[in-house]
């Protein structure tokens, strides 16, 4: 998998689909959920996209804001398998 390829995949689809503006200039390194850009919803929304993507499945106990609150930490969370 080529982390910046995710990274631009997962950067479009948190934009598109979930915070639903496309032209959000959604940083690195940018709290989505304590920033309140998206919800536990959206969280599990981007899960089953990640599955559906590349398939990683990511558990129930990682989906959380300590594990998936910036863009950095979801890459790196895809890029563990």
């Amino acid at each position: 998998m080529d982390a910046a390829r995710v990274r631009e995949e997962l950067r479009a689809f948190i934009s598109r689909t979930l915070i639903r503006d496309p032209a959000y200039p959604l940083r690195d390194d940018e709290p989505i959920i304590t920033a309140g850009l998206i919800d536990s919803f959206a969280l599990a929304e981007l899960a089953v996209f990640i599955e559906r993507e590349w398939q990683v499945y990511i558990p129930d106990p990682d989906l959380t804001v300590d594990r998936m609150n910036t863009l950095d930490q979801i890459v790196a969370r895809v890029l563990e398998g």
